[in-house]
């Protein structure tokens, strides 16, 4: 792998960009972006130059796209006729199934192979970009079939991807959608709720560091949020469902001893979460 496209030079993309160089990548990276993330990701030497998508991919033998879902979509459809044969295409969009989808349909010319590095900040942009965000974080794949995992190109970029730090899960494309509906997904939109009802609330300053952990996510911009929720509605209303339903149970035994068992249980869980990170 000696080229390296990367097609969105925000938050993710610079970060994939800087953690590339910190394994010891000696290959060239080029970004695709705006003038203004074009110009972040140099400053923080995630790139080494930037290009038009036509030129950048051309010579590419790695395209990663890390773009909105939407633009992801977009560029797809219109990438095959500029690819280099051989060469591997990936994301890092947070659901799958549309995009592994349009991809199947779309490139011929070169291998794509789903992703979803789970990291991230609340602040966007290449300025808070990190060389280590990937380390120690899941990293998803989602092969159509097995045999995708084994070809030349796809075992270089595991081996990258084991070299940034990552661990590397492999799942279909519909069960990482109906994961992330409930490890990802359900979390903003509970931090989204809580903040939004807290708004306007008198003395909000009477609270502890346990309100500023929970409304964490809230900060996260819609923006980027919107297509996710478009393109896994279906799983997230069914996670929505799940959580309204606890919520519920909560509430009937507010006075009665059911709720220890469920204190019990989110211990566990939160404990369980905390050993795997």
């Amino acid at each position: 792998m000696r080229t390296v496209a990367i097609i969105g030079t925000g938050l993710i993309g610079s970060s994939f960009g800087l953690a590339l160089r910190a394994a010891g990548f000696g290959g060239t990276i080029v970004g695709v972006s705006s003038e203004r993330a074009i110009a972040d990701a140099l400053a923080c030497r995630a790139i080494d130059g930037s290009a038009p998508l036509a030129e950048a991919v051309a010579e590419a033998d790695l395209v990663f796209l890390s773009q909105t879902i939407g633009r992801i979509l977009d560029t797809i459809r219109h990438l095959d006729p500029l690819l280099k044969p051989g060469a591997l295409v990936t994301d890092a969009g947070s659901t799958k199934c549309e995009i592994v989808d349009t991809a199947r349909q779309a490139i011929r010319r070169a291998q794509f192979l789903g992703g979803h590095p789970m990291a991230g900040k609340e602040t966007r942009g290449a300025a808070a970009a990190d060389a280590g965000l990937f380390r120690g974080r899941t990293w998803v794949l989602t092969p159509d079939e097995p045999a995708e995992m084994e070809t030349a190109a796809a075992r270089e970029f595991r081996g990258w991807l084991r070299r940034i730090g990552a661990r590397i899960t492999v799942l279909d494309a519909d069960e990482h959608d109906r994961v992330v509906a409930r490890t990802s997904h359900l979390p903003q939109l509970a931090s989204t709720a809580l903040a939004a009802l807290l708004e306007g609330t008198p003395h909000t300053a009477v609270s502890g560091s346990g309100l500023l952990d929970m409304t964490r996510l809230a900060l996260s911009s819609y923006d980027l949020w919107r297509d996710i929720l478009a393109t896994n509605s279906g799983h997230i209303d069914g996670a929505l469902s799940a959580y309204i339903q606890e919520l519920e149970h909560i509430r009937e035994n507010l006075r009665t001893r059911q709720l220890q068992e469920e204190f019990g249980r989110g211990a566990r869980m939160s404990a369980r979460l905390r050993e795997e990170k």
